[in-house]
C-alpha cells in the first residue's frame, strides 16, 4: 500500500491521481496507525510550514513517520512536504520540522526577483539517485513556493535550480526522499519521478 497522508494540508486529489495513472492503488488515510503497513508513504503539503506543521503533528503522524522512516519505508515528501523533512523553518516565526534531514527553510531574499517562485523551472542534477533516474539534466519542473531549504550537508541535495540563488529542487538520503516542485503538474518530468518512486 502506498500511503498518502491526509492531514487537512494538502493537496491530495491531483497526487493520487498521477498515482493512479501510474498504475499504482494509493490510499489516502488519517490514521497514523496505517503507516506501519505501508509499503511507500507520500506526505503531499501547501500552505505555510508552522500550520502544516501543526496539523501534522495534531493528527499523531510525527512519530509514525519517523518510526516507518527508521524501519526503511521510503518516503517522498512533495512540496511543503519537502520542507518538512528538514529541522525547522523560519515562516512567521521558528517553527521545528521532523528532523529526518538536516538543514532549515527560509525565505527567498528580496533581490529583484518576484516572490512566490511560480512557474516552471529547470532542474540542475547535482548526484545521481534511484528518485531522478531517466531524468533528463535541465528538464523542467512546476513551482510555486515563497521559502526554500538551506541543506546542512551537501551529500543530501539531488539537484539544485536557480531563482535569483540556487536553492534546492530535490533532496534525498537512504529512504528520504523530497521535491520542491509539484510533480503532479510536472508532466513527464514528474511522471518520471513518480514512477521511480513507486518502483522503488
Amino acid at each position: 500500500m502506498i500511503a498518502v497522508i491526509d492531514y487537512g494540508a494538502g493537496n491530495l486529489r491531483s497526487v493520487v491521481n498521477t498515482f493512479t495513472h501510474l498504475g499504482a492503488d494509493p490510499a489516502v488515510t488519517d490514521n497514523p496507525a496505517e503507516l506501519a503497513r505501508a509499503s511507500k508513504i507520500v506526505l503531499p503539503g501547501v500552505g505555510a510550514f508552522g500550520a502544516g506543521m501543526q496539523a501534522l503533528r495534531a493528527g499523531g503522524f510525527e512519530e509514525p513517520i519517523k518510526e516507518a522512516v527508521h524501519m526503511g519505508t521510503p518516503l517522498l515528501g512533495i512540496c511543503l512536504g519537502l520542507q518538512y523533512l528538514f529541522e525547522e523553518s523560519d515562516e512567521m516565526g521558528l517553527h521545528k520540522g521532523l528532523g529526518l534531514l538536516p538543514g532549515r527553510v527560509t525565505r527567498f531574499p528580496e533581490s529583484g526577483i518576484k516572490i512566490p517562485h511560480m512557474g516552471w523551472n529547470q532542474l540542475d542534477m547535482r548526484r545521481q539517485s534511484p528518485i531522478t533516474d531517466g531524468v533528463p539534466e535541465g528538464g523542467y519542473a512546476y513551482f510555486v513556493h515563497s521559502y526554500y531549504v538551506q541543506a546542512a550537508e551537501a551529500s543530501d541535495i539531488i539537484a539544485t535550480t536557480c531563482y535569483g540563488i540556487d536553492f534546492v529542487s530535490i533532496a534525498g538520503r537512504d529512504n528520504v526522499f523530497g521535491v520542491q516542485f509539484h510533480p503532479e503538474k510536472s508532466q513527464g518530468v514528474g511522471m518520471r519521478i513518480i514512477q521511480n518512486f513507486i518502483e522503488l
